[in-house]
């Protein structure tokens, strides 16, 4: 078979350029990057190193409601804060287990939608601020995505701004709908499921590699339903999205990948659709990217698509 050559994409919305180069994975290396992680102190997220004073919400263990399963905890190096005018909002931390040696994608599919559950409970309560519009949660693993605790945690961050691309993403979306009368995600769910690029889907959440991937194996999930926070997902969608968050996972656990995954909420924007992005950070944004804003991508979403629901 001959060499595939290379293609330029535009994301679904926004004005971004990703190259995809197939060809660029079988390029010379003569570097190999190792990953070491060692501990230098103990866990702050195991239980007995817990500080009970920082507590903000828990989910007890199922048939013992001692002990938690999911516990949110006051950040205690926030970037911004209730009490900071220059820099106000408010940040937690989500710790996913009690067990130190397990990460999100050990936990069962229950296990997860309960931490699903503990995004919507935090969501619901710092949404009663009328100052803070833009509540993200997210979730950083491994070394190369910007972690710096081992044990499986996320976190939740909210401010009073709303991040520029977000508002130019808000606006792409308001257009789309005044031009067609149609949320352009909803119809973009439509079309990837029938194709090459879906991973998910079952009655209620869809699950597929976006067309233009600036990430190796970058997936998306996205309720059917058309949603504009997480509080509003019912008991069905949060099953199947916990069973779809952790198959994508698992498989990433399989390529030993660090990865980021967020979910946007803009607290007054009704026209935005709920999805959540797992990004992972195997490739290294290198001159192009940085220089010239296009992204190289060598992975295909249709081979990211095609291995992450095998």
């Amino acid at each position: 078979m001959g060499k595939i050559k290379p293609e330029i994409r535009k994301s679904y919305l926004l004005d971004k350029y990703v190259i995809i180069t197939p060809n660029r994975a079988d390029r010379p290396r003569d570097i190999k990057e190792e990953t070491i992680v060692k501990r230098v102190k103990s866990c702050f997220f195991c239980p007995k190193n817990i500080n009970q004073a920082n507590v903000v919400d828990r989910l007890p263990a199922s048939g013992n409601s001692k002990n938690w399963q999911v516990l949110a905890i006051k950040n205690i190096f926030p970037a911004v804060e209730i009490s900071n005018k220059k820099a106000y909002g408010q940040q937690e931390v989500i710790i996913e287990t009690p067990i130190h040696t397990r990460q999100l994608a050990d936990l069962t599919e229950n296990q997860i939608a309960e931490v699903l559950r503990m995004y919507i409970r935090r969501t619901e309560t710092i949404a009663k601020n009328k100052k803070i519009k833009y509540i993200l949660c997210f979730k950083n693993q491994g070394s190369k995505a910007g972690a710096s605790i081992i044990h499986a945690h996320s976190q939740i961050f909210a401010t009073a701004i709303i991040p520029p691309e977000l508002a130019e993403e808000e606006r792409a979306v308001k257009n789309y709908r005044a031009k067609t009368g149609h949320c352009p995600y909803c119809d973009i769910i439509k079309k990837e499921i029938r194709g090459k690029r879906k991973i998910f889907a079952d009655k209620f959440i869809a699950a597929f590699a976006p067309y233009a991937s600036e990430y190796h194996y970058e997936a998306w999930i996205f309720p059917k339903r058309h949603l504009d926070n997480i509080t509003l997902l019912n008991a069905d969608e949060i099953k199947s999205l916990a069973k779809a968050l952790k198959m994508i996972l698992t498989k990433m656990k399989s390529l030993n990948l660090s990865f980021n995954y967020f979910l946007h909420n803009s607290v007054f924007d009704k026209s935005q659709h709920l999805y959540l992005k797992i990004q992972p950070r195997d490739s290294v944004w290198a001159g192009v990217e940085l220089g010239s804003g296009i992204v190289i991508n060598s992975v295909s979403p249709e081979e990211a698509a095609k291995y992450l629901k095998s």
